[in-house]
């Protein structure tokens, strides 16, 4: 099968960084694409319903979402472990559907590692290479390359068992990259490792992908893993992506409920819209209060929302207050110490379960349990949601 493979124009063979890359013509914004795609495992129930994602060249792009909601699955339809029971996924212009695997020239990362035991470091990293049927020299330039790249050039002799479990991620990393692709997936990959750890990875990797330009699909359920590393996050629930867009946009402007309460703590309160003008909704709370809100898949007077308010937004000091701040009476339920933060869980608009969240810096105001206070927020802060997801 011709599959169309050439060199990368930034790259050539006898610098040691030849690179087999498909040479259909396509733009930089279509590197990959996902094309009406469906998956479905027993013929009848759709983990994948009529996926539309395009992903561009050198993108950092995040698969976020719960246990079963189908980012795991186009992780594997992509590298090819999977085959997508309908529709098109498309590298670099080209139909992959009918592509083996070790023939997408696609790096992986999996959360297990997935390293050979019985192979030191090296052999682990001149394994891809080898089968690709680069010569022994320069299997070498690329292996002292690659452990370069990931900070683990003295480690070359030694066997997974003697390595931490961050090192072991740092050479599966190093594996994935070491034949330079163009397209790099990983799954989960920082999963198995302690919480100081895979921060500190997180950031590891971010750095490499600014350095090196690869393009990386990644797959997590870690919102704030998705929110630290990512230039885009497309977040997944029951086979459908709800959302894609930069974190920032993510965060500050959910587009429906599910996306709201899944990135980051949020407060939801149910109302109905009362008035409906442009972009802005009067809500009228099942606590019986009216609220301003911005409108977001809300269209009709009488439509019940759900509106969300993240905890940092929501101000107990009337002094800090902006103009034009709604304000609500609360009860405080109880404060808990986080260090850095405090959070306060509130008696608030109906909810048992409303939350602030506090810098804990000298001379902030202590609340205790049964404290009587007034909270406030602006408007624009507040966000009408179609209480179900799309």
């Amino acid at each position: 099968m011709d599959l169309g493979v050439g060199w990368r124009k930034d790259q050539h063979p006898k610098e040691g960084n030849a690179v087999p890359t498909w040479s259909g013509h396509t733009s930089d914004e279509r590197y990959v694409v996902f094309d009406r795609v469906q998956k479905s495992y027993d013929g009848s129930t759709l983990v994948v319903k009529d996926l539309n994602l395009a992903i561009s060249k050198g993108e950092f792009l995040t698969m976020l979402g719960p246990s079963g909601s189908g980012k795991t699955t186009c992780l594997m339809m992509l590298a090819g472990f999977e085959t997508a029971t309908n529709g098109e996924i498309r590298l670099s212009g080209r139909d992959i559907n009918l592509v083996p695997p070790h023939k997408r020239g696609i790096g992986m990362v999996f959360q297990s590692y997935a390293l050979f035991p019985h192979m030191t470091v090296a052999e682990n990293l001149s394994f891809p290479l080898e089968v690709r049927g680069i010569p022994k020299a320069q299997r070498e330039i690329q292996i002292r390359r690659a452990l370069d790249m990931v900070k683990m050039a003295a480690f070359g002799d030694r066997r997974p068992a003697q390595l931490s479990g961050g090192q072991q991620q740092r050479i599966a990393l190093a594996r994935a990259l070491v034949f330079d692709p163009a397209l790099v997936l990983m799954d989960e990959p920082l999963g198995a490792l302690d919480k100081h750890l895979r921060e500190h990875m997180q950031l590891e990797i971010k750095s490499l992908h600014q350095r090196i330009g690869v393009t990386v699909v990644y797959v997590t359920h870690d919102q704030s893993e998705a929110l630290t590393m990512s230039d885009r996050i497309a977040v997944f629930n029951e086979g459908r992506i709800q959302q894609m867009a930069s974190p920032s946009d993510i965060y500050e402007r959910p587009e429906n409920s599910f996306v709201a309460q899944f990135i980051g703590a949020n407060n939801s309160l149910a109302g109905v819209i009362e008035e409906l003008e442009g972009s802005r909704a009067l809500v009228r709370l099942s606590s019986g209060e009216l609220i301003s809100a911005t409108a977001v898949g809300v269209s009709a007077k009488g439509q019940a929302t759900s509106v969300s308010i993240r905890p940092e937004r929501v101000e107990f000091k009337p002094e800090l207050m902006p103009p034009g701040a709604h304000t609500l009476e609360a009860t405080v339920i109880e404060t808990v110490y986080m260090g850095d933060v405090l959070h306060c869980r509130l008696t608030a608009a109906g909810s048992d379960n409303f939350v602030i969240k506090m810098r804990n810096t000298q001379g902030q105001t202590k609340l205790a349990s049964g404290d009587r206070i007034r909270i406030g927020w602006h408007p624009e802060d507040a966000r009408a949601l179609n209480p179900t997801t799309v």
